[in-house]
């Protein structure tokens, strides 16, 4: 399949220090590039195609990305290793220091990977994994195949579909691949990934678990799962778990008399005026005047009192 990629992208204070070298392949096109980075350095791009990114050396301390371009510094998070980056999803870069870098970027017909995917996992599957971007800062798995193929890019040495077959190899190392339970579900957790983060939220108390806590709880990456515990509870998974804190919370306001301080200490907020606060957002009364309602209302009683 004869093919070449679309992509728009804007870079302000990368620069180019060698010449970049590619390879058009069966629905792909290779591209190694070696830039050179300077402080607050900024990226924005955009492909019309599915496509991977990944690095030859670590960059995450110098790196930041977000997929949002509101808020860069709330959104963005370190860049990994390797990066595959759906059709149509953007991405915007901030660099942190001065640095140098060296990457392959795979830019990939859609058919290709469904070619490629669908025979071993079904159709279903691959057009679900082609819809999940997916990150990876540990690619001891694929690395050795991405500098195997950097080698046939630079100097080809044997037939198209060598190169081929470890841009295929790296597609299946790197994709996010859903099981068969995923895909029967709609994108939406089972019952029984809910009940495990459930059990889970419930067992580490005031701990406030972070979404890749979460995500690793139910066996997911940590961008499908923010996607699909969305459309499975409404919320956002901080949301949710606000919500089972403040649930927490009352709980122990309606049934011990510990004070509203010791509580909120317990439940990991900051401090008092922190529960106070979320509190009341949740539940329209501060802890206190919830309290006294409940002990008004003879449920509830605090023990002791």
């Amino acid at each position: 399949m004869r093919f070449w990629h679309r992509m728009s992208w804007k870079t302000d204070g990368i620069t180019v220090s060698a010449p970049v070298q590619w390879r058009q392949l069966d629905g792909m096109v290779t591209v190694l590039w070696e830039a050179e980075s300077r402080a607050g350095a900024s990226g924005y791009y955009l492909a019309d195609d599915p496509r991977i990114m990944l690095f030859f050396n670590d960059v995450s301390q110098n790196v930041r990305i977000s997929n949002r371009s509101d808020d860069f510094t709330r959104n963005a998070r370190a860049m990994p290793r390797a990066v595959y980056v759906p059709a149509g999803m953007p991405m915007w870069t901030t660099s942190r220091s001065a640095h140098r870098f060296s990457h392959l970027n795979l830019h990939l017909h859609k058919d290709t990977i469904l070619r490629y995917l669908a025979p071993s996992i079904g159709s279903a599957s691959a057009q679900a994994a082609l819809r999940r971007p997916a990150e990876l800062h540990d690619i001891a798995g694929i690395e050795m195949l991405a500098r195997l193929l950097a080698n046939e890019i630079r100097s080809p040495t044997r037939h198209a579909v060598y190169a081929e077959s470890l841009v295929g190899s790296i597609v299946a190392g790197l994709l996010d691949i859903p099981a068969e339970e995923d895909v029967r579900t709609g994108g939406r957790l089972t019952q029984a990934q809910m009940n495990k983060l459930v059990g889970h939220a419930e067992k580490v108390g005031g701990y406030r678990m972070s979404v890749a806590d979460m995500a690793a709880t139910v066996g997911l990456s940590e961008s499908w799962f923010s996607s699909v515990f969305k459309k499975t509870t409404g919320q956002t998974p901080l949301q949710w778990q606000l919500g089972k804190r403040i649930g927490q919370a009352k709980q122990l306001l309606g049934t011990s008399d510990l004070p509203v301080a010791s509580i909120a200490a317990q439940l990991g907020f900051s401090d008092q005026a922190h529960l106070t606060k979320v509190f009341r957002h949740v539940e329209g009364e501060t802890p206190a005047a919830w309290r006294r309602l409940q002990q008004i209302s003879g449920s509830g009683t605090p023990a002791g009192a």
